[in-house]
């Protein structure tokens, strides 16, 4: 996350070419950052949810959550039901 912010601070090339290729790139650091950004939220939500003893549980219905779910995303807040709804 720092590596993305310090290469976003970055100051433009003077070059035209190469500042259109450098806001294209901006772009994609951006969407990795933010991506990022909203992984550690989830990853903290699913630590609440561990010290509340909730883990695993969908947050929508309450059902277990498939081992198989989380195992591919352990954070995962939604059973295979209610993701598909989100």
């Amino acid at each position: 996350m720092e590596n993305i912010e310090d290469e976003l601070d970055d100051r433009p090339d003077p070059n035209w070419s190469e500042n259109a290729q450098a806001a294209e790139d901006d772009e994609v650091l951006e969407d990795l950052g933010l991506a990022g950004q909203d992984e550690i939220r989830a990853i903290d939500a699913a630590l609440v949810r561990m010290d509340e003893g909730t883990y695993g549980e969908c947050v929508t219905c309450g059902e277990p959550i498939s081992e198989e779910r989380l195992d591919i995303l352990p954070y995962t807040p939604f059973c295979k039901v209610h993701a598909q709804k989100h």
